[in-house]
């Protein structure tokens, strides 16, 4: 009996920056881990500095580098484009990947308006015809405790839903002398705080319980308005150069939203909450219990029973180590715990069995489409005195 030959899938990532160094350890991990329906190939990683870019490569273990996007999307030997890239070149970018019949990631937000998120879900929609498969990378989602999170929720383990609190608090902008890097130039990032990590919580908040986010009032604030011009830089650090630029983000967004079915969530997105390096938390309430979830102690859940007789009643501290818990069975044993780079892993599983299996693999762009006009209601409610606005819902 012959077998037939397994696929190989071939990956060009677009941007190598900090993502980019994220991306790639899932890329190089998750075919060693999970037995993946298809082989995959870091083939190729794209930047505009070819110096910087080719010692990514080498570094990641990307097998060459290029500096032209298009000419690299262009290549019959590219099945997957990842584009770990600022938002503002996320839908020229997967626009055109789509167009050429590659199935696409792209890192959250989707896009810095809702215009171009809509361009791409509709870019999305026309290639799936075709089989193209396109996600949104928004990881936290594919943390095993998150997901159990979703698990436990949809069986109804807190009940109807009451009361959501989410937070997503950093405080590396705290020094006033911290460098204007991209991510504090709205040309380029789109939004400060909201965009990059209030997207993370809008998403959460709507993934684990289930319901979307019907309307919102809030307030963003733009704590340091000028900084040093950026030198050299990488990730989230850099040294600063000549002269000081605006800073045209927010560095602070706080605002609360109205969910499917009248629960209340309060959201806080902030790059100034001193003494907190990473710190997501979420907390869902429900008339039958609670859960509860902290990035900084990510193998753990809390939660409440409130069915259990009073004298038992309590928060409990459930480790998500067990196989039978998401994603833990190809790991290690129970009480080995995941770290934060574990998503990146994850995630390739999840978009490689949805292009093999013919599967929308979540978050689709439609979701993240979602996530981007909370956003956008965001802007909205602290530019007219924090009213309500409402979200607008559908295609």
């Amino acid at each position: 009996m012959t077998t037939a030959p397994r696929s190989t899938l071939r990956v060009a990532m677009i941007g190598y920056g900090f993502m980019g160094a994220s991306h790639s350890q899932g890329w190089r991990t998750a075919p060693r881990v999970f037995g993946l329906p298809a082989d995959v190939e870091m083939a190729v990683v794209v930047g505009r500095n070819a110096t910087a870019v080719a010692e990514a490569a080498a570094k990641w273990g990307w097998a060459e580098s290029a500096t032209d996007w298009r000419e690299v999307i262009a290549r019959d030997d590219i099945d997957i484009v990842d584009i770990v890239t600022p938002g503002d070149s996320h839908a020229e970018i997967a626009i055109a990947a789509l167009k050429a019949g590659k199935h696409v990631l792209v890192e959250k937000p989707l896009a810095n308006t809702v215009a171009e998120a809509e361009a791409m879900v509709d870019a999305a929609a026309a290639a799936a015809a075709d089989g193209i498969r396109a996600m949104v990378g928004f990881t936290y989602r594919r943390l095993p405790a998150v997901t159990f999170l979703r698990d436990l929720i949809a069986a109804g383990k807190v009940g109807t839903v009451q009361q959501v609190r989410a937070a997503y608090r950093q405080d590396w902008l705290v020094d006033p002398e911290t460098p204007l890097a991209w991510r504090l130039q709205k040309e380029h990032a789109g939004s400060g705080a909201l965009g990059d990590i209030g997207a993370h919580i809008i998403d959460m908040v709507q993934f684990v319980t289930g319901l979307g986010v019907t309307a919102v009032t809030g307030t963003m604030e733009t704590i340091v308005k000028q900084r040093p011009l950026l030198g050299e830089g990488s990730g989230l650090s850099g040294t600063a150069g000549e002269g000081y630029g605006d800073v045209t983000v927010d560095d602070l967004a706080i605002f609360t939203g109205r969910l499917d079915g009248g629960a209340l969530a309060s959201f806080e997105a902030s790059r100034f909450a001193t003494g907190r390096k990473n710190a997501l938390t979420i907390e869902i309430s429900g008339d039958r219990g609670a859960l509860a979830f902290d990035l900084e102690n990510l193998n753990a859940i809390q939660y409440y029973d409130r069915t259990a007789p009073a004298g038992l009643q309590g928060f409990t501290n459930i480790l998500v180590t067990e196989p039978e818990h998401p994603y833990v069975a190809a790991w290690w044993p129970a009480g080995h715990i995941l770290g934060w780079e574990h998503g990146f892993s994850h995630q390739v599983k999840d978009l490689v069995e949805g292009i093999v299996d013919g599967t929308d693999p979540h978050s689709t762009f439609a979701e993240g489409l979602t996530v981007q006009r909370v956003l956008d209601a965001v802007e909205t409610s602290s530019e007219n005195g924090s009213t309500w606005t409402s979200v607008p819902i559908g295609s």
